[in-house]
């Protein structure tokens, strides 16, 4: 923390105290996935497992409270340790929820990225956009924050607390509530996060760069078992009952296993799941949103005009039942690829 920025663009050689190893890259190596492994760490305070995937991590809103020292140089340094790691190439331990990507490239928030991230609170803002007659739930422009038992009320707008939500301003309710919970709960530790990345990486070299593949480069590809996915995988809707013996599930994994290279099927995982990281023990202990096993599903869909879909709450692909293998592999070439854009709430 005590380099400026030209010397943390400096060539770096990592030495461990009473270690007599020469760094040629194997000990840079270890030291970035060290740093990361201890500073990810839940216990440590200032991250939390996300909501939706045990394999993500996000900011702890409390960090303050969890790590009584001076917190936000924690993420400075991260920052300064990503940047980093994607100057030199190297790899850390530990995936962060997209939303985090999408800040460090400056990409707009949607809520799609809250139902990635907390599948019920986009569920109820949702169920809001239904009702005839909203006013009915006596809600106003404030949210709940728990904090170590504690429990605050925090002004989405000024005045929060006095302004009523009606069917007229649902609309600026809807997106206070988008802008506080993606940023502004973690708004400082954020924008020491960026600081920090910013101090390696100029703004301009991330623009050729979506979400998905910042993650990849920072965390590497996934070493994926394909015997091991292929096993563990359900199959429901119009597959369920033929499993592997249908013809679209069989080019499903032709063109796992013969078309795909590892970085279409980490992305892919990617896509269904919401992020590339493998559970250490495999997919037979892949999770869902309720913290309960939630194997790989296929899902069969008696269509063929649309593209595939992703459910990352319940690590779902619900695939069309296409006329050719072709045709299926452009579809979910295309959906893969095109993941990284957001969508509005349906």
């Amino acid at each position: 923390m005590s380099l400026g920025r030209d010397d943390l663009r400096k060539r770096w050689r990592v030495e461990f105290l009473g270690e007599p190893g020469m760094d040629v890259g194997g000990v840079s190596r270890e030291w970035f996935q060290l740093v990361t492994e201890q500073i990810y760490d839940p216990d440590f305070g200032l991250w939390l497992s996300s909501v939706n995937n045990q394999m993500c991590m996000n900011i702890n809103p409390s960090s303050g409270m969890s790590c009584p020292e001076d917190h936000f140089i924690y993420f400075r340094f991260l920052g300064r340790i990503l940047g980093r790691a994607l100057f030199d190439r190297q790899v850390v331990k530990g995936h962060m929820v997209r939303t985090l990507y999408k800040h460090l490239l400056g990409w707009p928030i949607t809520f799609e990225d809250i139902q990635s991230q907390d599948e019920e609170y986009y569920q109820s803002l949702k169920k809001l956009t239904k009702m005839e007659d909203v006013s009915l739930m006596c809600l106003d422009f404030t949210a709940t924050e728990e904090s170590l038992g504690v429990r605050t009320e925090v002004d989405l707008v000024e005045g929060g607390a006095l302004k009523e939500v009606t069917n007229e301003n649902l609309a600026q309710y809807l997106e206070a509530n988008l802008q506080y919970r993606m940023l502004g709960r973690i708004k400082p530790q954020v924008t020491e996060l960026l600081l920090g990345f910013f101090d390696i990486i100029p703004e301009p070299a991330l623009t050729v760069f979506d979400a998905n593949e910042l993650e990849l480069i920072l965390c590497g590809l996934p070493e994926i078992d394909m015997v091991d996915w292929q096993q563990n995988t359900l199959y429901s809707g119009m597959f369920e009952g033929k499993g592997c013996s249908s013809e679209v599930v069989t080019w499903f994994w032709e063109i796992m296993k013969e078309d795909f290279d590892q970085e279409m099927r980490a992305r892919l995982l990617q896509f269904v799941t919401g992020t590339s990281g493998v559970p250490s023990r495999g997919f037979a202990v892949l999770q869902g949103i309720d913290g309960n096993i939630k194997k790989f599903t296929i899902h069969g869909v008696d269509s063929c005009n649309y593209y595939p879909k992703a459910h990352t709450c319940f690590n779902r692909i619900d695939l069309p039942l296409y006329a050719s293998k072709k045709e299926l592999f452009d579809r979910l070439k295309t959906a893969i690829t095109m993941s990284g854009v957001g969508f509005d709430m349906e």
